[in-house]
């Protein structure tokens, strides 16, 4: 993968972790809820990166 697609990964993942925080200082569910999917979605996608770069060796 290039370092393109991971830092976009770790990006998405940071930013779900601020709505993760914000939902829980303004007591909002939703966004928090929001958060942790995104971050979940983000994990994915960067093991996918490490599964294909794991085949390219």
């Amino acid at each position: 993968m290039g370092l393109g697609d991971k830092a976009k990964h770790l990006a998405e993942e940071a930013e779900g972790k601020a709505k993760e925080t914000k939902g829980k200082l303004t007591d909002d569910e939703a966004k928090e809820a929001e958060g942790k999917a995104q971050q979940s979605s983000a994990n994915l996608k960067q093991a996918g990166d490490d599964a294909k770069d794991a085949f390219k060796k």
